[in-house]
C-alpha cells in the first residue's frame, strides 16, 4: 500500500471516531514512517526538532488506537493497518460520482443525490459559504460532515456551536485552538492579528470548515448576540474570496448578519422513496398508505426516520403498522422531531427505567469542544444502576435511535439533547450528574501532554459552572498533573503554557466575584496574571498580581497569629507570596523599572533564603543580577557601591544552582530563567558564558515548544553578536526571533527585539534603517503603556 493510501486510511479511521481530522504534521509524519524513515531523519526533513516530532507522532498513534480499539505505535503501524486493510478494503472516491455513491453507502446517509449536486453547483459557481437551512432533524450536519470528508480538503476544521447561548465558546479561543492545533501557527495577542493569520492560511491550503448548529449563536433578527458579535468577524474572513476555503453552516434559523455574504440552501427532507427503500433495508415492513402518512406526518425527516426504525424495532418486531396504529398518530397532523423525540422518550420511561435515566443524564455533557464521550464517560452517569446492567442499558438507548454511537464514542443529536436537558434540569439528579461529569473527566486525564488533554480537563470547569459551585471551578483549574515539560502543573497554568490564553483569561474572572479571599483566589489572580502579562497586558497584570500577593500577606498574618502555626498552610501562604513578588519584579522589568525591579527581587531573596521556598531565591537572585549587570541594583549601601560586582557575585551563584546541568532538578523548566542569566553575562562582557547559555535555552525552548523563550534567546544571540562587532550575524539572529515574535503578537518582546536591531544597524552606519526599527518599538512600548522603554530608545536614537 503506498504511502498516500495508508494516509486517506488512517485519516478516514480517525475523523470516524474522534470527529476530527489528522493535522498536516500528522500526515507528513504518517508518511514519512510508512516509508520507514527515522524520526531523527524525519525531523531533519520537516525542519522541525525531534522532540517535538516525537509528540505530534505520539497524538497520532493515540488517535489511530482509539480508532482502531487496539494499541498503535510506530513500530507495529504498519502491521496494524495492513491488517485492518486486509478484512476492511478501501474504495476510490475521487470524482463526483464516485463521490455520491460513496456518501450513499453510508448506513442512514440515503437519497441526498440532488442535495450533493446542488451543493457542487453552487461551489462551482464561487458560492464557497452555504447556510444548510432546515428543521432539527432533517440531515444538515450528516450531510455537511459527509460532503467535506469526501471532497479532498488538506484540512477540515468543525465547530460545533454550543446547544446553549450562555455556554457558546468565545470566537477567540476557537481561531486559538485553529491556529495551533491545525496549523501550527500562533495565534497574536489581539483577535484582528489573529484573524489575518488565520485568512493567509485560509489563502494557502483547500480547507473544509464545518460550523454546526449556528442558531444559539444568532437573535431574533438573525444577527450575532453582541456578546458574540467576533463570530461575524470570523465569517466575514471565511468569505475571503480570494481563499480556497469552503465552508458549510448549518443553522434552523437564516444567518443575517451585516457584512457577511453567504448562499442560504434549505434542506428538503427525504423523499418517499428514501423512506421506502430505508425501512426495507432495515427490514421493517409497512402497507405503503402507513408509510405515505407517516413520511408526510414527519416530512421525510432524516432522524425521524431512525428513531421510528429504533422504536418499530424494539417494540413492535419490525410492524410498522402496529407501531402506527398504536400510537394512533392522525396523519393529517403535521408532526415535528421534538414532538416524536419527547413520545419516544416518555415511552422509554415507562419501559425502562434505567435507560431512561441515562438518557436524561447524558444532557448535561456539552458534545462541544469534546464532541463525543467514551464509554466510561456513560459509566459514570449510572452511579445508581446495577453494573451488571450498565451495556444493557446503552444498547436500549442504540436501538432507540436515542444516543448516537460509533467504536465506543456517544454523542447525542441538538433535538434530542434538548429533550435530556428539559427533563434533567428539574429532577434530583441534576446536580449529581455535573458532579459525576467533573470526577469523569478530572480523573480522566491524569497527564497533560497534548492540547486534547487539556482540552478534555477544562470540561469539568464546565460543569461546575452548570450548577454554579464555582468553588469546584477553581479545583479544576487548580488541579495540578504532569505535563510535557516535567513539571507538576496547574491546569489554568498548563493551559497558557501551551498558548491557551483563553480559556484562562475568559474562566478565572467569572469565578473570582463568587469565591471568598483565600489561597485557592490568591493562586487564580496570580495564574491570571501571568496570562495578563504574556499577553503584553503588563499594567493590568501588575494589579492583578498585587491582588494576589495581599491575600497572601492576610494569610500569613492570620497563619502566624495563631498560638500553634499550621506548617502546610505557612507553606503554601508563603509560597504564594513569592511567587506573586517575583512576577511583579519581573513585570516591571519589562517596563524598564529597574529599581522597583529590584525591590521586589530583593524581597523575594529576605522572605524565602534557607527556607523551604529557596528555590524562588534562587531566581529572585539571578534577576537581581540581571537587574545589577545593568548599574542598578537594590538601595542597599554595599550594592549601590559597586553593582557589577553583585551582579558577578548572583550570577555566579546562579550558574551553580538552576543552571547547573549535573543536578537532578534541572530540567527544561528553567528555560525563560537561564536566558536571562545570559543577558547577565552578555552585559558583564563574558561572551563565551552568555553564548553557551543562549544555545543552551534555544535547544530546551525547541523542545517544549516555548516558542517565546527561544525568541527571547535569539534575540540575546543578536545583541551579544552585535557587541563581539559580528554585524550580519547578528540581524540574522534578531530576524529569525522577529518573524516568531510576529507571530505571537508579543508586543514587549517585539518592541525590544525591533530596539536591538536598530542598534545594529545603527552601529552598521544605516541610519535611515535603524530609525524604522526604532520608530516601531516606541510605537509598541507606548501601546504597553512603558514610558520608561520609550526614553531608552528615544535616548538611543539621539546618539
Amino acid at each position: 500500500m503506498s504511502a498516500e493510501a495508508v494516509l486517506e486510511l488512517a485519516d478516514s479511521l480517525v475523523a470516524t471516531a474522534t470527529g476530527k481530522h489528522l493535522t498536516d504534521l500528522q500526515c507528513l509524519i504518517l508518511k514519512d514512517v510508512w516509508r520507514r524513515q527515522t524520526y531523527s531523519e524525519i525531523a531533519n526533513r520537516l525542519r522541525y526538532t525531534e522532540g517535538h516530532v516525537k509528540d505530534v507522532a505520539s497524538q497520532l498513534w493515540q488517535a489511530l488506537s482509539q480508532a482502531l480499539d487496539e494499541r498503535v505505535t510506530k513500530s507495529n503501524s504498519r502491521s496494524v493497518l495492513e491488517r485492518y486493510l486486509q478484512t476492511n478494503p478501501m474504495q476510490p472516491a475521487s470524482t463526483v460520482s464516485d463521490t455520491l455513491e460513496s456518501l450513499n453507502e453510508i448506513p442512514g446517509f440515503v437519497g441526498r443525490e440532488g442535495a450533493i449536486a446542488h451543493l457542487n453547483q453552487l461551489i462551482a459557481q464561487g458560492q464557497r459559504t452555504i447556510v444548510l437551512q432546515g428543521e432539527g432533524g432533517i440531515g444538515k450536519t450528516t450531510l455537511a460532515q459527509q460532503y467535506l470528508e469526501h471532497q479532498g480538503f488538506e484540512t477540515i476544521l468543525e465547530l460545533l456551536m454550543a446547544k446553549e447561548t450562555a455556554n457558546i465558546t468565545p470566537a477567540e479561543q476557537v481561531v486559538e485552538e485553529w491556529l495551533r492545533q491545525d496549523f501550527q501557527t500562533e495565534p497574536g495577542q489581539d483577535f484582528g492579528v489573529t484573524l489575518d493569520r488565520l485568512k493567509r492560511q485560509l489563502r494557502e491550503r483547500r480547507v473544509g470548515i464545518l460550523i454546526d448548529n449556528l442558531e444559539p449563536a444568532l437573535d431574533a433578527n438573525g444577527r450575532f448576540w453582541a456578546n458574540h458579535s467576533r463570530y461575524g468577524d470570523l465569517l466575514r474572513v471565511l468569505c475571503d474570496p480570494k481563499g480556497k476555503t469552503v465552508t458549510l453552516l448549518t443553522s434552523r434559523d437564516r444567518l443575517c448578519e451585516p457584512g457577511v455574504t453567504v448562499t442560504h440552501y434549505r434542506l428538503p427532507g427525504l423523499s418517499f422513496d428514501t423512506w421506502a427503500l430505508f425501512f426495507e433495508q432495515q427490514a421493517i415492513v409497512f402497507s405503503p398508505v402507513t408509510l405515505a402518512a407517516m413520511h408526510r406526518a414527519y416530512g421525510g425527516n432524516a432522524k425521524a426516520m431512525n428513531i421510528l426504525c429504533g422504536a418499530i424495532s424494539g417494540d413492535f418486531e419490525g410492524d410498522g403498522n402496529a407501531y402506527w396504529q398504536d400510537n394512533g398518530a392522525d396523519p393529517l397532523t403535521a408532526l415535528d422531531l421534538k414532538n416524536l423525540v419527547t413520545s419516544q422518550v416518555t415511552r422509554l420511561q415507562a419501559l425502562d427505567a434505567d435507560a431512561y435515566q441515562l438518557f436524561c443524564r447524558l444532557g448535561a455533557y456539552r458534545y462541544q469542544d469534546v464532541p463525543r464521550i467514551p464509554t466510561e464517560g456513560l459509566l459514570a452517569l449510572m452511579w445508581d444502576i446495577d453494573p451488571a446492567r450498565h451495556r444493557q442499558v446503552i444498547t436500549s438507548l442504540r436501538n432507540r435511535s436515542l444516543v448516537e454511537s460509533h467504536k465506543g464514542r456517544h454523542w447525542l443529536h441538538p433535538v434530542v439533547q434538548a429533550e435530556a436537558l428539559e427533563r434533567l434540569r428539574p429532577s434530583p439528579d441534576w446536580h449529581k450528574t455535573h458532579t459525576q461529569a467533573i470526577q469523569f473527566w478530572t480523573q480522566g486525564v491524569e497527564q497533560i501532554t497534548s492540547i486534547t488533554e487539556a482540552t478534555q480537563a477544562f470540561e469539568a470547569y464546565y460543569h461546575a459552572l452548570a450548577i454554579a459551585d464555582y468553588s469546584a471551578a477553581a479545583e479544576v483549574l487548580l488541579d495540578s498533573r504532569h505535563n510535557q515539560w516535567g513539571q507538576h502543573l496547574t491546569l489554568g497554568s498548563t493551559l497558557y503554557r501551551m498558548g491557551l490564553l483563553q480559556p484562562v483569561v475568559t474562566a478565572i474572572p467569572k469565578l473570582l466575584p463568587h469565591l471568598p479571599e483565600d489561597q485557592r483566589t490568591s493562586e487564580l489572580r496570580n495564574i491570571l496574571a501571568d496570562v495578563y502579562w504574556i499577553s503584553g497586558q503588563i499594567h493590568a497584570a501588575i494589579a492583578t498580581q498585587e491582588q494576589a500577593q495581599a491575600i497572601a500577606c492576610q494569610g500569613l498574618k492570620a497563619v502566624l497569629s495563631q498560638a500553634t502555626a499550621d506548617a502546610r498552610q505557612l507553606y503554601y501562604w508563603r509560597m504564594l507570596e513569592v511567587d506573586a513578588l517575583l512576577s511583579l519584579g519581573l513585570y516591571h522589568l519589562d517596563l524598564w523599572e529597574l529599581t522597583e525591579a529590584a525591590r521586589y527581587f530583593q524581597a523575594v531573596i529576605t522572605a524565602a533564603r534557607g527556607t523551604a521556598h529557596q528555590g524562588w531565591a534562587d531566581k529572585a537572585s539571578l534577576c537581581l543580577a540581571l537587574v545589577a549587570s545593568y548599574g542598578v541594583s537594590h538601595d542597599t549601601e554595599a550594592a549601590a557601591a559597586a553593582p557589577y560586582r553583585l551582579a558577578e557575585t548572583l550570577a555566579e551563584q546562579a550558574s551553580r544552582t538552576i543552571a547547573d546541568i549535573s543536578r537532578p532538578e534541572y530540567t527544561g523548566r528553567f528555560a525563560f530563567f537561564i536566558q536571562l542569566l545570559a543577558q547577565t553575562y552578555t552585559n558583564l562582557g563574558n561572551s563565551g558564558r552568555a553564548s553557551e547559555l543562549y544555545e543552551r535555552t534555544i535547544a530546551f525552548a525547541e523542545a517544549s515548544h516555548y516558542v517565546q523563550v527561544k525568541a527571547k534567546a535569539l534575540v540575546g544571540l543578536g545583541t551579544l553578536s552585535r557587541r563581539q562587532g559580528q554585524a550580519e550575524q547578528a540581524i540574522t539572529a534578531i530576524k529569525m526571533a522577529l518573524e516568531l515574535l510576529e507571530d505571537l503578537g508579543a508586543k514587549g518582546d517585539l518592541a525590544e527585539a525591533h530596539y536591538q536591531i536598530g542598534l545594529t544597524y545603527q552601529h552598521q552606519g544605516e541610519p535611515a534603517i535603524a530609525h524604522i526599527h526604532f520608530a516601531t518599538a516606541v510605537q509598541y512600548f507606548t501601546e504597553i503603556q512603558a514610558p520608561r522603554q520609550v526614553a531608552k530608545v528615544q535616548a538611543a536614537q539621539g546618539r
